[in-house]
């Protein structure tokens, strides 16, 4: 496999992430009453929306096709999270801690592809500046789950 189609892969894997994301973000701003987090999370799924089509850009930047489509795990996440808000009386709090479950693997996911050596500088860039957004909304989110406490 030529380095390209291997780099395009990696990015469509954070794409298809991103899609996840932002979908789960649009379902936790559904779950929740509290008109402050209902905008937090509607925010999320707008930025995730966006880093999904600079990482479109990228992707045809190298000559490659985007998928299209969210993964089966993302999907499972998010029916656990309706689940567990379903059965849950404090479902605010119940979505904010499954909100940093994934957070903390999206930015696990980010720091794998950006520890790979082989990203032009522009590539790098891009994904570390949407790592270091993952990782504020992951400490705002912290924050808020705290409030909640």
């Amino acid at each position: 496999m030529s380095k390209t189609k291997e780099m395009a892969e990696k990015l469509n894997e954070l794409l298809e992430k991103n899609y996840d994301s932002e979908k789960g973000f649009k379902n936790a701003a559904e779950d929740v009453k509290n008109p402050r987090l209902k905008t937090f999370f509607e925010q999320k799924a707008k930025q995730r929306y966006d880093f999904g089509h600079e990482l479109k850009t990228e992707i045809k930047n190298l000559g490659e096709t985007p998928d299209k489509g969210s993964s089966f795990t993302g999907d499972a996440h998010r029916a656990w999270m309706d689940l567990k808000s379903a059965f849950t009386s404090d479902k605010e709090e119940a979505v904010l801690e499954e909100a940093i479950r994934g957070e903390k693997a999206a930015v696990e996911d980010y720091n794998k592809v950006i520890n790979n050596a082989e990203l032009p500088p522009s590539t790098a860039n891009l994904l570390i500046k949407q790592r270091n957004a993952i990782e504020r909304t992951l400490n705002e989110v912290k924050g808020l789950e705290e409030a909640f406490d």
